[in-house]
C-alpha cells in the first residue's frame, strides 16, 4: 500500500512537470513588437536597412535572409542598439518576396526566433522556411543539468559551508558533499553547451561543436557559468585544507555560488535592478546555508552524544533567521514577476510557483514538527527521538529536491511580468497602394482601450499632409460591423484618435481613408493582430 502510494506521488510530480513544460512550449522572453519593412510589406526599391525592435534587449544570435529563389544569406552586418536591431542589407536584392529569419538571445538568457516577410516590387511565391520546432531531448538535458546545479550548490557548497562553519560534526558527510560539488561543476560546464544549442536551434548531436559552445558562453547564462565553475572548483579543491584554509574558502564560494544565480536569469531583467538582483543573492544564499547544513546535521545526529546536540542546537538558532530572510526575499521575487493573482494560475510560470509553495508549505511542515516535537528531546538525550529526528531530515532533504525539480522547469516559462510588459508594446502595421502609403500603430497592441496613430506618405515615401484621415475597425469573422473613429492631425505630422477601443484579440480588419482633396478618396485596407 505504501508503495503504490509513493508511486502515485511520483507519476503525479512528473506529470506535472511535463505539464509545466508544454503549457511553456510556445512561450518565449522577449517578444518582437516592431519590424521594418513590416511584416507583409511591398516596397518600391531594395531596402538598405532591417530593422527588428523588442520588448526586452536582445542579443542577435542567428540573422539569415531567405531570397525569392530560396537560397539563404547570413547577415553579419548589424547595429544593436538596446532593444531594436539595424541590419544592413544585402545591396543586391532582386524583385520578390524575401524572408528575414532571425534568432535572438532575451537578457535573461533564453533565445527566441521567428521570421518575417516583405516584397521588392510585388510579392512572389515565398520561399519556404523551417518552421521553429522545441528540441524535446535538449531541454530535457537542460532541465537535468538545472537540477544537478542545483544539488552542487546547496548541497555541495552549501554542505561544505555547514561542516567548516556550524556544524563540525558532520564532517562524515564530507564524501557526499564532495560528490554533490563535483556533479555541480560537471553539470554547469554541460550546461554551456546546451545553452548554446537552445540558442542556436541546434540539435543535441552538435554538442561538442564549438560553435555551440561559444553562443552559450555569448548569453549572459555564460558569465553565470564562469562563475559557478570558479565557486565549485574552490570549494573542491581546498575541501581537504586546514581549517582556516577551507573556511575562509567556503565562504567565498558560497557567496560566490549565490552571486552566480543573480547574473541571469529572469531576475536579470526585471526592474527594479537594485531590488532584484540582490533578492536573488539573498534567497541562493540563505538556501545554501539552510539546504547545505541537511546532510552535515544527520550524519552528527547518527553520531549522537554531544557532538549531535551540539549541531542541533547550533542548527536550530540559526535556521529560523534563514528561513525569514529566504521567504522575505522569496515573495518579493514572487511579486515582481507574477504582479497580479490571476497569474498564478493563468501562466506555466504562476503554475509552477504554485507547485513550488505546495511542497514549500510540505517542507515547512516537516522543520515544524523537527522544532516543536523532535528537538526537546534529542537535547535530552532520548535516542528514540535522534533516530525519528534523523528520518525526518531525510524526508525533508527529498522534499528539497523535489523543489529543486520543479524550480528548474522556471527555465522554460517567461514570468507574466515579460508577458505583460510584451503585451502592451504597439502593434504596428504598413500599408500602401500606388497614391498613397500609412504606417499605424495601436498602443497598446492588446485588446481594451488603444490609441490609433499613422504617418501617411506618399508612394515615393515623402510626407504630405491630406485632408482628412479616418480609420475604420471592423472584425468579420465575430460578426463587428466597421467603427468609424476620425483622426486629428498633431503637430508632429501625425494622425492620432484616441477614442478607441479593441473589444476583442485577433485579427482586425483595418481600413484607412485619405481625403485627398474634396474629389479624391484613397483607401487603404489590411489586417492587424491585436494581442489579448
Amino acid at each position: 500500500m505504501r508503495d503504490q502510494l509513493g508511486r502515485s506521488c511520483i507519476q503525479v510530480f512528473l506529470a506535472g512537470i511535463l505539464w509545466c513544460c508544454l503549457a511553456a512550449a510556445a512561450m518565449a522572453h522577449a517578444s518582437l513588437t516592431g519590424v521594418v519593412p513590416a511584416d507583409g510589406a511591398v516596397v518600391s526599391v531594395p531596402p538598405k536597412t532591417l530593422s527588428l525592435s523588442f520588448s526586452e534587449p536582445v542579443s542577435p544570435l542567428v540573422l539569415r535572409l531567405i531570397l525569392p529563389d530560396g537560397q539563404a544569406r547570413t547577415l553579419e552586418s548589424f547595429v544593436l542598439g538596446d532593444r531594436t536591431l539595424e541590419i544592413s542589407a544585402p545591396g543586391d536584392l532582386a524583385a520578390g518576396t524575401h524572408v528575414l529569419a532571425w534568432r535572438v538571445v532575451s537578457e535573461d538568457g533564453h533565445p527566441v526566433a521567428g521570421s518575417t516577410i516583405f516584397s521588392i516590387g510585388a510579392p512572389s511565391s515565398a520561399p519556404q522556411v523551417d518552421r521553429e520546432a522545441i528540441d524535446w531531448p535538449v531541454r530535457a538535458e537542460l532541465w537535468l543539468s538545472r537540477i544537478a546545479i542545483y544539488i552542487g550548490l546547496f548541497f555541495g557548497i552549501g554542505g561544505l559551508f555547514a561542516v567548516r562553519w556550524l556544524i563540525p560534526g558532520g564532517a562524515d558527510g564530507l564524501p557526499i558533499i564532495r560528490a554533490a560539488t563535483l556533479l555541480g561543476m560537471v553539470a554547469t560546464t554541460l550546461s554551456l553547451g546546451l545553452q548554446g544549442l537552445d540558442a542556436l536551434g541546434a540539435p543535441l548531436s552538435n554538442l561538442m561543436d564549438r560553435t555551440a559552445w561559444r553562443a552559450g558562453l555569448d548569453t549572459s547564462f555564460g558569465l553565470t557559468v564562469m562563475v559557478l565553475l570558479a565557486a565549485f572548483l574552490l570549494a573542491i579543491i581546498t575541501s581537504s585544507r586546514s581549517l582556516v584554509v577551507s573556511r575562509a574558502a567556503s565562504l567565498a564560494a558560497l557567496v560566490a555560488g549565490s552571486g552566480a544565480l543573480a547574473l541571469s536569469g529572469h531576475a536579470s531583467s526585471a526592474a527594479p535592478q537594485w531590488l532584484m538582483r540582490p533578492a536573488v543573492f539573498v534567497h541562493g544564499l540563505t538556501i545554501a546555508v539552510w539546504i547545505g547544513a541537511l546532510p552535515p546535521l544527520a550524519y552528527a545526529l547518527r553520531q549522537g552524544g554531544d557532538l549531535g546536540r551540539q549541531a542541533l542546537g547550533c542548527f536550530s538558532r540559526l535556521i529560523p533567521f534563514c528561513v525569514a530572510a529566504l521567504t522575505l526575499a522569496g515573495l518579493l521575487l514572487a511579486l515582481v514577476q507574477v504582479e497580479e493573482f490571476g497569474a498564478l494560475f493563468s501562466t506555466a510560470y504562476g503554475n509552477v510557483l504554485l507547485a513550488k509553495m505546495a511542497l514549500l508549505a510540505a517542507l515547512f511542515l516537516v522543520v515544524v514538527i523537527n522544532r516543536w516535537v523532535f528537538t526537546k528531546p534529542v537535547e535530552r538525550g532520548e535516542g528514540d527521538a535522534t533516530r525519528r529526528l534523523g528520518r525526518a531530515v531525510v524526508v525533508e532533504t527529498m522534499i528539497v529536491l523535489a523543489v529543486f525539480a520543479v524550480a528548474a522547469t522556471w527555465r522554460f516559462t517567461p514570468p507574466p511580468r515579460a508577458m505583460a510588459l510584451a503585451a502592451a508594446q504597439p502593434a504596428s502595421i504598413h500599408i500602401h497602394s500606388d497614391k498613397a502609403m500609412a504606417e499605424v500603430t495601436f498602443t497598446p497592441g492588446r485588446a481594451g482601450p488603444v490609441e490609433v496613430s499613422a504617418i501617411i506618405l506618399a508612394p515615393d515615401f515623402s510626407p504630405f499632409t491630406p485632408k482628412e484621415v479616418t480609420f475604420v475597425l471592423s472584425n468579420p469573422k465575430s460578426g463587428i460591423e466597421p467603427m468609424r473613429r476620425r483622426a486629428a492631425l498633431q503637430a508632429d505630422g501625425s494622425w492620432r484618435a484616441s477614442d478607441v477601443v479593441v473589444p476583442l484579440a485577433g485579427q482586425w480588419r483595418l481600413r484607412v481613408d485619405i481625403l485627398i482633396s474634396d474629389f479624391e478618396l484613397v483607401r487603404l485596407q489590411d489586417d492587424v493582430e491585436i494581442a489579448p
